[in-house]
C-alpha cells in the first residue's frame, strides 16, 4: 500500500527535517563550494535515541567512523557538509571531524559526544576547517523550523543532485500521533550496500535505540540497499534516523499495537528517498524496477538484480532502448546465485521477451515504445522458489561519463 493509499498517514508536502517536533534545522554557503549551500546542520531540541547504517566499503571516512563511536550515545544534532568527504585524510581527517563535532556542541552547549558528522564530496583532500568552523556558527544561528529551513538543511548536503530529496510524514497510532521526515542526498557513486549517498530521517516518536536500529537496518536494506545508479559504494555511505519522543506519546515497543504501522511508515519515507536518489541518477534517461521473484531466497535474489542493474552490457541496452534480454540473463549467470537457466522467463514492461531461459516472439514496434518511456520494468521468474525482491536502477548514458570525467574541476 503506497502512501498516498494508507488513510492512516498524511504526506506533509513541500516539508521535510523539521516536520517533526522538537527538531530545528539550517542550511548556509560556508565557502566550501562556490556559490552553493555546503553546510547543515539539524538540532534535537531534547536527547534522542539513534541508528544507523554505513558503508561497506572498507576505505572509511574520518565523519562515518565518528559516527559509529557516537552511535549508542544520546545524539543532539548532526552537522554535514558537501564539497569535501573528509576520505583517505589520515589521522588530520579525524581530528578535522572531531573538532567539527566540538565546535558544533560549544555552539549549541551541549556534549562533543551527543554530536554526529557527515561529509560528502572529493575524497583525498583536507578539510577547510576555517570555512568549516565558521560555517557551523552560521549554521547554528540559523536554525530554525518551516519550509525554508527544510529546503535549505536538503540543498546544502547537495553534490551532483540536480534536486533536493526530502519527505515528511505525520502518522496515527494507538500510541499517539506521530511525524517521521527525512532528507537524503545522491546521484551517483550509487550502489547496494549503502548505496555517494547520505539519508538523515528523524521521527518524535518515543523508541529505544536497539529496537529503532533493528527497524531501521531493514527498513534500509529493503530501500537504500536496493538501488544503484553505477555499481560503486562510496567511503561516505551514512543513513541516520533520530528519534527524540517529542511527540510526548506512550512509547512504541516491540510489543506496541502501533509497531506494525511505525515500520510500514518508516520504509515508506526509506523507499521514497530512496526511488528520489535513483531518479536523479547521473546522466540517466531511464529508471529501472527489477522484480526477481519465485527465487530461493531474498539474499541470493538480491545479489542477483544487483548484478543485471549494475551490467554495463545491461545499462547501455536499456540506454539504447534495445530489449537484448540476454545480456540480462547473462548478468544472472554471473552472480555468484546457483539457479537454473532454463527456466527462467523475462518481461521488459508487459511483453515477455524470454521463456525457460529461450527466446520468444515479441513485437519490436511495440518493445520499442514501452523503452522510449523514462520509467521501465522488468520482471524475472525464476520459478525455484517462493522468495520475491524488488531493486531500482538507471540505464547509463554519454551524459554519465561527462558529469563524472571532470568531477573535481
Amino acid at each position: 500500500m503506497s502512501a498516498a493509499e494508507n488513510n492512516k498517514w498524511t504526506k506533509l508536502e513541500n516539508r521535510g527535517i523539521t516536520a517533526a517536533k522538537g527538531f530545528q534545522a539550517s542550511g548556509i554557503q560556508g565557502g566550501i563550494k562556490k556559490g552553493k549551500k555546503d553546510l547543515a546542520v539539524i538540532y534535537s531540541e531534547t536527547e534522542a535515541a539513534a541508528a544507523g547504517v554505513f558503508t561497506l566499503n572498507l576505505v572509511q571516512a574520518a565523519p562515518v567512523q565518528l559516527c559509529k563511536a557516537h552511535l549508542e550515545n544520546p545524539v543532539r544534532a548532526l552537522v554535514v557538509n558537501s564539497g569535501n568527504a573528509n576520505a583517505c585524510t589520515g589521522e588530520q581527517g579525524m581530528r578535522d571531524t572531531q573538532e567539527m563535532a566540538g565546535q558544533t556542541a560549544a555552539a549549541l552547549n551541549i556534549a562533543a559526544g551527543q554530536v554526529m558528522v557527515s561529509s560528502t564530496g572529493v575524497i583525498g583532500v583536507p578539510m577547510p576547517m576555517a570555512k568549516v568552523i565558521t560555517g557551523i556558527g552560521k549554521a547554528v544561528d540559523s536554525l530554525g523550523k518551516g519550509p525554508e529551513p527544510d529546503i535549505a538543511s536538503a540543498e546544502a548536503i547537495m553534490t551532483t543532485d540536480t534536486v533536493i530529496k526530502q519527505a515528511a510524514y505525520r502518522c496515527s497510532l494507538p500510541e499517539g500521533e506521530i511525524h517521521l521526515a527525512g532528507i537524503a542526498k545522491g546521484s551517483g557513486m550509487i550502489c547496494p550496500n549503502m548505496a555517494t549517498m547520505l539519508a538523515f530521517l528523524v521521527t518524535d516518536a518515543k523508541i529505544e535505540r536497539p529496537l529503532l536500529q533493528e527497524l531501521f537496518a531493514e527498513a534500509a536494506d529493503k530501500s537504500f540497499n536496493s538501488i544503484t545508479v553505477d555499481g560503486d559504494t562510496s567511503t561516505n555511505d551514512t543513513a541516520l534516523i533520530l528519534a527524540n519522543g517529542a511527540a510526548g506519546g506512550s512509547e512504541i515497543t516491540k510489543g506496541s499495537a502501533g509497531l506494525p504501522l511505525f515500520k510500514e511508515l518508516l520504509f515508506e519515507v526509506c523507499r521514497e528517498l530512496a526511488l528520489k536518489i535513483v531518479e536523479d541518477g547521473e546522466g540517466l534517461t531511464k529508471v529501472i524496477t527489477l522484480n526477481i521473484k519465485n527465487a530461493a531466497d531474498e539474499a541470493g535474489a538480491r545479489i542477483m538484480a544487483r548484478s543485471v542493474l549494475n551490467s554495463p552490457l545491461v545499462k547501455t541496452a536499456f540506454y539504447g532502448e534495445d530489449a537484448n534480454w540476454g545480456r540480462i540473463l547473462a548478468a544472472l549467470g554471473y552472480a555468484g546465485v546457483d539457479f537454473n537457466p532454463t527456466l527462467v522467463d523475462i518481461y521488459i514492461g508487459p511483453y515477455q521477451v524470454a521463456a525457460g531461459g529461450g527466446s520468444v516472439p515479441f513485437s519490436e514496434t511495440d518493445m520499442k515504445k514501452v523503452l522510449q518511456k523514462r520509467a521501465v520494468s522488468v520482471l524475472i521468474d525464476l520459478k525455484i522458489g517462493s522468495a520475491e525482491v524488488t531493486a531500482w536502477g538507471t540505464d547509463m548514458s554519454h551524459e554519465y561519463i561527462s558529469i563524472n570525467s571532470d568531477y573535481r574541476s
